[in-house]
């Protein structure tokens, strides 16, 4: 599938088979349209084409904001989550046993199952459900916890808020996992592309292989264009993407505390 291939290669693919589409347009144009009619109408055709280039780059640089504030915040989350585990853990220390080996054990396997099986699922836009039962069974142990002593009461309602803040934290993430632009844009975006390099078909200028050049530069450039806005807006699925390095740090302090 086209999804699988790195990110480089399939943005060169597409931006090679737009060019090739756009000058195969030309071309057609070239034999259809007269050269003496289309430099007649250069000068207002160039007049509309501007105020679409203007419409087109508003409504890109607004989706760039988007896409780019989404990757950003995916970021934060992602940090912020795995605060909260480490935090999790660090408290649990105040509990006697076997409560503490219980909540940093399913501490321990819910880090390490973000890793290693919900971030590759997450590329493909899916997140995991057995990352999801360890959250909750994670919550339900604390909840069931009492406390006997007063250090113990102050541990567990450091931990009650940590837990809460654990599954706000993966709530936000798990959103930014499917959460896409909305589509309308896309409907603008790709409908002002074609017109726009449509519309240079019209271009009077009589060195064809400098217009057919023109035509292609502009076609790939509008596709590079969209094609990082489209990566952007999938943080854990493009390259470059959100790591999971903050689990990483996490799970590897974690392990060498001797954590299951």
């Amino acid at each position: 599938m086209l999804t699988e291939l790195p990110t480089a290669l399939l943005g060169l693919l597409l931006i090679s088979l737009a060019m090739l589409l756009a000058v195969a347009g030309a071309i057609l144009a070239h034999n259809r349209i007269p050269i003496e009619l289309r430099e007649s109408h250069t000068v207002p055709l160039s007049l509309i084409n501007g105020g679409l280039n203007v419409m087109f780059g508003v409504i890109v640089g607004f989706s760039a904001f988007l896409v780019l504030n989404k990757y950003q915040t995916a970021e934060q989350a992602v940090q912020n989550e795995a605060a909260d585990v480490e935090d999790i853990y660090r408290h649990a220390e105040g509990f006697a046993e076997p409560e503490r080996d219980q909540i940093q054990g399913l501490v321990a396997s819910y880090a390490r199952v973000v890793v290693e099986e919900e971030w590759p699922l997450m590329k493909q836009g899916k997140t995991s459900p057995r990352a999801d039962d360890l959250a909750d069974e994670l919550r339900r142990n604390i909840l069931t916890y009492r406390p006997t002593t007063s250090a113990q009461q102050s541990v567990y309602a450091h931990l009650l808020g940590e837990v809460d803040e654990l599954h706000e934290s993966r709530a936000a993430r798990v959103i930014y996992v499917s959460q896409r632009i909305p589509s309308l844009l896309w409907v603008a975006l790709g409908g002002l592309s074609i017109i726009m390099v449509a519309f240079s078909y019209l271009v009077g200028m009589e060195n064809r292989r400098l217009h057919l050049l023109a035509v292609a530069a502009l076609a790939g450039g509008i596709v590079l264009v969209l094609f990082m806005v489209g990566e952007l807006d999938r943080p854990f699925g493009a390259e470059p993407r959100v790591e999971p390095e903050p689990f990483e740090l996490v799970l590897r302090e974690i392990e060498g505390n001797g954590g299951r």
